[in-house]
């Protein structure tokens, strides 16, 4: 029988619910226990394959192709293993689902309502995800309150009723800090739990987010108007990076805590290696500074598994790379010149659609390119040096990417054939884990040092093969192929290159991408500097 511990938010989002989730389910892999998270996101969007960076951060994508929320990154990295696109579910996923049976007549006439059919279904599809593990960790999006999560609320609470003893809810909300005194005020924290309890949930835990550890009067009084004990109650403070917030709660005796709680035998915790990580990675010294040039720099989890690759590769180059945010609009609009964008030691082009910013990356790059600054493109990036090489280097005048000019007299990144006659843009880009030629004798293969890798895709577009003679007479040459698709680009006698794919997904505290890796190996680093 899996167990099942459910993490709620409290008092506003982005407190930390998906750090926490990742966290709580390596604790149970630690112990030797199968484990899954769950994110569960209450917008009615299928996916988010359309949604804007702005509106919810990056769109992680999953091996098989899911376009999900930035939280499976967090669960994939944490728990060091791959997940699936069921492994987040939406109210767009979970009414289609119950209208698709609705119209089959698989309901029998039944006037088809929130309950039981709805949370049925949400029932049916976190049960179908956890069915082959011990423990399933499911975070439920939001903030309790909010109209949309109520009906995953509701089917939470079923299931608890259902399956006493298997279940466990854990409740995490802010503890603000008054700036002029100091003091850590509980009474947000206390009606957020009140309305968890209205709706009929009440928490075996609360955790406590606050800017420093929550002091003793503070806990004590958490616990009292939580209807808790004392020990049920943790502390969540800010650290410097988030792989260190396991080892806090670990620590307290949280994991220690839930084990009692759902009736799992206590095993020992073995996180011996992640505490040789996260102590590597504080020790670090700064390194040379890295541009990052991109069009959604002003929402930095737009581009949160590129900052956490940089994270875990910095512990194999030995530095800790201070990033400059360079915003490519701020460039198009005559605020930012591309000379001052390009005082760096490196740079990566980000990725990103559309026309806005294109220009502006472009500028970057050409001065990048002619001042030999080691330069690394991701997807869109990739395009944008690759549009920058046709112009300046090969000559053709007008280059550009279809994407962002349909009537581009040198087309030298094209839509992908299988694109040109879809009914839908949500879901239909090229996704997920495909097979990678390396090409011997390049950039890539120094990073690899192997001839397949497999990588994951989110692209319409790719460089047109149709260009490729002007292209590489001009000194860029294709270093990986995929499915008949150009993967990788490099200019000859510099550190400039670039993938379609997007090698950051992969990327693991323990296992560091050969991509970002090999980047920023090739930065100049003095530890004495």
């Amino acid at each position: 029988m899996t167990k099942f511990v459910f993490i709620t938010g409290g008092v506003l989002s982005s407190l930390g619910k998906g750090i926490l989730t990742a966290s709580t389910a390596l604790f149970f892999k630690s112990m030797g226990y199968t484990t899954t998270a769950i994110k569960i996101d209450p917008y009615v969007n299928v996916d988010a394959s359309t949604m804007n960076p702005y509106a919810h951060g990056e769109v992680f994508v999953t091996e098989d192709g899911g376009e999900t929320d930035l939280d499976l990154g967090h669960y994939e990295r944490f728990l060091h293993q791959n997940l699936t696109k069921n492994n987040n579910i939406t109210t767009g996923k979970v009414y289609l689902n119950v209208i698709e049976k609705e119209r089959k007549g698989e309901y029998l006439g039944q006037t088809v309502q929130i309950i039981p059919h709805v949370t049925d279904e949400i029932k049916r599809m976190i049960d179908e995800v956890a069915k082959d593990f011990d423990v399933a960790v499911v975070e439920i999006g939001g903030t309790v309150g909010d109209i949309e999560g109520l009906p995953f609320l509701e089917a939470a609470r079923q299931m608890w009723v259902e399956r006493r003893g298997d279940v466990a809810f854990v409740h995490v909300a802010l503890v603000p800090v008054l700036s002029t005194t100091g003091e850590q005020k509980t009474k947000p924290l206390q009606h957020s739990v009140q309305e968890l309890r209205r709706i009929g949930i009440q928490p075996h835990v609360v955790v406590g987010r606050s800017t420093k550890p929550l002091e003793p009067e503070t806990k004590r009084k958490i616990a009292l108007y939580s209807n808790l004990p004392e020990e049920a109650v943790f502390s969540d403070p800010d650290v410097e990076f988030v792989y260190e917030v396991p080892l806090r709660l670990a620590e307290q005796g949280y994991p220690k805590y839930l084990t009692k709680i759902l009736g799992l035998e206590e095993r020992k915790i073995e996180l011996e290696y992640w505490v040789d990580f996260v102590n590597k990675l504080k020790s670090l010294p700064e390194g040379p500074t890295v541009a990052m040039v991109g069009k959604y720099t002003k929402l930095k989890d737009s581009y949160l598994s590129i900052i956490e690759s940089l994270k875990h590769s910095a512990v194999e180059a030995g530095f800790m790379p201070k990033l400059k945010w360079v915003e490519v609009t701020d460039v198009e609009r005559g605020k930012l010149s591309p000379e001052e964008a390009a005082e760096a030691d490196g740079a990566i082009i980000l990725p990103g659609f559309g026309k806005r910013g294109a220009e502006g990356k472009i500028a970057v790059i050409k001065e990048l390119r002619e001042r030999g600054v080691p330069t690394l493109g991701i997807c869109f990036g990739m395009q944008m040096m690759v549009v920058e090489v046709a112009r300046h280097l090969a000559g053709l005048e007008g280059a550009n990417s279809e994407e962002v000019d349909p009537n581009t007299p040198h087309p030298v990144v094209a839509l992908l054939d299988e694109q040109r006659k879809l009914k839908y843009l949500g879901g239909t880009m090229r996704l997920g884990a495909k097979p990678v030629i390396i090409m011997k004798g390049t950039k890539l293969w120094e990073a690899y040092k192997k001839t397949l890798v497999k990588e994951r895709h989110r692209h319409r577009y790719d460089v047109n093969p149709k260009y490729l003679d002007k292209l590489e007479e001009a000194g860029l040459r294709v270093s990986a192929w995929s499915e008949g698709v150009p993967e990788g680009v490099e200019l000859e006698g510099q550190e400039f290159w670039g993938v379609q794919y997007h090698p950051e997904f992969k990327s693991r505290p323990l296992q560091p991408s050969p991509v970002y890796t090999r980047f920023l190996k090739t930065l100049k680093f003095s530890a004495s500097s």
